[in-house]
C-alpha cells in the first residue's frame, strides 16, 4: 500500500481559517461505510443519526497554550518553542524554531524572565529536551505567556482561544485539539443524552506526531509517535455494556478511535487502562471496538485519512473526499465534519 494512494488535490481556499460563529452549524457529510452512499446534512442534526443504546465516546483532553515566543539570552534573537510532551516536572520535549539557535547549553527567556529555559539534550527528529525555571506553578506561567498551538495551515489569529477547545475539555496535556469534538455544544450533548445515547469520555493527549507527514513510500513502514491515553472503569463499563446489548460505539475523532482500539481485548471488550500508544491504523486493520466515527476532513497522505479509510475502504473514502472538494466542504481543524457509519 503506497502513501501516494491517499493523495487528493485540495484547493487552498477550502482550508478553514476561522471557526464558525456557532460550533454545531458546520456541514456534515454522512457516509455509509459499506455501500459508499453519501448524504449531506448539518452537524446540529447529529442526534437524529444516532440510536438509543449507542455510545458516543469523546476525548476530554485540553490543549495547552503550548506556543511560547521568547529570546535567546545573550543575543536577544527571537525564538519560538512548541511544547510537545512533559518528561518530568520541569522538563519537556519541545520543537524549537529556528533550531540552529538551540544547541545543548543554550539558554532562553520568555516574558521578560518570568520563564527561563535551557537546552539539555537533543530528542527525536530534531526536537529539543528543555529544562524550565520559573516561580510558582508552571501551568499558571504557561497560561500567562503561551499561545494556542494552531496548525501551520491556519494563518489567521484566533480571537477566542476557547474555540480551539472542546466544550467538555478537562485534562490539560495536548499539543493540538481533538478537532472532531469542536462541533459539539453543551445543548447538543444534552439532546444526545436525552435520546438515550450513552456518552463516555476517554483522554488521549494529542501530540504532533499524529500530524507529521508520512515520509515513506510504503505505508506499512511508517512509525507513529507514542501518545498518552487514559480510560477509567466507568468508561470501560459503559462501552462493554453497549457492545453486549448490540449497540454501536461511535468514536468522536481519530484520537478516541485510537484509544478505544488500544484498550481493546481479544474478546471484543475494553479494559480500564492508561499508558502510551503508538497504534497505527490503516486499511486492512480489523476494528475490535469502533463501529462508527465522527471526524473532520484530513490532510492528503496523512495517517488520519489512512485511519478513516480503514473503517470503510480507501475507494469509498477517497471518493467522499473528491465529492467534499467538489461541494466545497471546509477542511481541517476548523472545518466541516464527516460521519462514517
Amino acid at each position: 500500500m503506497k502513501t501516494k494512494d491517499f493523495y487528493f488535490d485540495l484547493p487552498e481556499e477550502l482550508i478553514a481559517q476561522t471557526p464558525l460563529a456557532n460550533r454545531d452549524e458546520s456541514r456534515l457529510m454522512v457516509v455509509d461505510k459499506d455501500t459508499g452512499k453519501i448524504d449531506h446534512n448539518y452537524f446540529y442534526n447529529i442526534v437524529d443519526l444516532l440510536e438509543p443504546g449507542d455510545c458516543l465516546v469523546l476525548n476530554n483532553t485540553r490543549v495547552l497554550p503550548a506556543r511560547l515566543i521568547g529570546e535567546k539570552e545573550g543575543t536577544g534573537g527571537k525564538v519560538e518553542f512548541l511544547l510537545l510532551k512533559r518528561i518530568e516536572l520541569n522538563t519537556w520535549e519541545t520543537l524549537v524554531k529556528p533550531g540552529k539557535k538551540a544547541k545543548i547549553g543554550s539558554k532562553f527567556q520568555f516574558g521578560g524572565g518570568l520563564l527561563r529555559a535551557e537546552v539539555i539534550d537533543i530528542g527525536d527528529e530534531g526536537s529539543r529536551i528543555i529544562r524550565f525555571e520559573y516561580r510558582g506553578v508552571f501551568e499558571d506561567v504557561l497560561d500567562q505567556l503561551g499561545k494556542m498551538p494552531l496548525p501551520p495551515y491556519i494563518t489567521e489569529e484566533l480571537q477566542d482561544r476557547e474555540r480551539y477547545q472542546t466544550v467538555y475539555s478537562k485534562h490539560e496535556g495536548s499539543a493540538a485539539a481533538p478537532t472532531a469534538g469542536l462541533h459539539f455544544t453543551e445543548k447538543l450533548l444534552q439532546d444526545i443524552a436525552d435520546k438515550g445515547i450513552n456518552i463516555a469520555y476517554i483522554t488521549l493527549h494529542v501530540g504532533l506526531g499524529t500530524f507529521r507527514p508520512v515520509k515513506v513510500d510504503d505505508v506499512t513502514n511508517h512509525k507513529m509517535h507514542a501518545e498518552y491515553f487514559m480510560m477509567d472503569e466507568d468508561t470501560a463499563k459503559t462501552i462493554n455494556e453497549t457492545k453486549s446489548r448490540g449497540g454501536k460505539v461511535i468514536a468522536v475523532g481519530t484520537t478516541s478511535c485510537r484509544t478505544l482500539e488500544s484498550a481493546a481485548l481479544v474478546d471484543g471488550k475494553v479494559k480500564a487502562s492508561n499508558g502510551w500508544t503508538d497504534i497505527f491504523i490503516y486499511p486492512g486493520y480489523s476494528f475490535k471496538i469502533v463501529d462508527a466515527l465522527i471526524t473532520n476532513f484530513h490532510l492528503p497522505e496523512s495517517t488520519l485519512i489512512m485511519l478513516v479509510s480503514a473503517l470503510s475502504s480507501k475507494e469509498i473514502i477517497m471518493n467522499a473526499y473528491e465529492i467534499a472538494v467538489k461541494e466545497k466542504y471546509r477542511f481541517f481543524s476548523f472545518g466541516d465534519a464527516m460521519l462514517i457509519k
